[in-house]
């Protein structure tokens, strides 16, 4: 096991839970995070002011690949902005690809993310563990699991034009109003582009949502529309829209 290194303030605990190795043989484990009364850290995509979490497992053994799976955070607004994330502790699942399925997994993550409370401040953890025990119930694991947005049907019709330094992208989608109007989150998996805060409104039972995507050179780019993820907010639920029709 590698050697942990001191906890920063804010936290209290950082530590993988093992889980339970799946019929197809990979293995679910989990990264718990314990934060400080008051402080919180961010989800996968924070918002404009949040510090995204990167995750390194290149020290494991026996790993061909690991997919981070996110419950659904907490929209926080605050002095004017909003971030998504989560307080007190978060669990993040982990679907671990073994190399071998029949030999042990030794998970080795360093993990550079952001908590806040009154300022935000960078951290970096490293936290280990040899998962090779029988498998075990893990409550923690199974509710972070059931929390994670529901994959939704809707089909989103998406309009995607160049603005003078990236791409804006405007997506209707067909959601009844039911309350409080979603919050609409806009992901791109393209490394080191910038996206902004989706500005929303609704026409009828259409919820109608913008975002604009500004990458490094501040230039306009081809944006695939179909690899938009759209994850909506409201309440305590969480839809996730893969995709969108231009």
């Amino acid at each position: 096991m590698m050697p942990r290194l001191p906890l920063p303030k804010g936290m209290e605990e950082a530590e993988v839970i093992e889980g339970w190795r799946t019929p197809e043989g990979a293995r679910i484990a989990a990264i718990r995070i314990l934060l400080d009364e008051g402080w919180k850290t961010y989800w996968r995509s924070p918002g404009e002011a949040g510090i995204p979490p990167q995750f390194d497992f290149t020290a494991s053994e026996n790993v061909a690949g690991v997919e981070v799976l996110w419950p659904r955070p907490e929209v926080f607004e605050q002095n004017g902005m909003r971030t998504l994330g989560y307080h007190d502790e978060v669990v993040l699942p982990l679907a671990i690809t073994p190399t071998d399925p029949e030999r042990p997994v030794n998970l080795a993550i360093d993990l550079d993310f952001g908590i806040c409370q009154e300022i935000c401040v960078p951290v970096s953890v490293a936290v280990s563990a040899e998962l090779d025990g029988p498998d075990e119930a893990a409550p923690a694991i199974e509710a972070a699991l059931t929390a994670q947005p529901r994959l939704s049907d809707i089909n989103a019709q998406c309009i995607v034009e160049p603005i003078a330094d990236g791409m804006r992208v405007t997506a209707r989608m067909p959601v009844p109003a039911s309350g409080a109007e979603p919050v609409a989150v806009f992901e791109l998996d393209h490394p080191g582009i910038w996206v902004s805060e989706a500005q929303t409104h609704r026409e009828g039972d259409t919820l109608v949502s913008m975002a604009e995507f500004v990458p490094g050179d501040g230039q306009p780019f081809p944006l695939d529309a179909e690899k938009l993820r759209i994850t909506l907010f409201e309440g305590g639920d969480a839809l996730e829209l893969d995709g969108c029709e231009d």
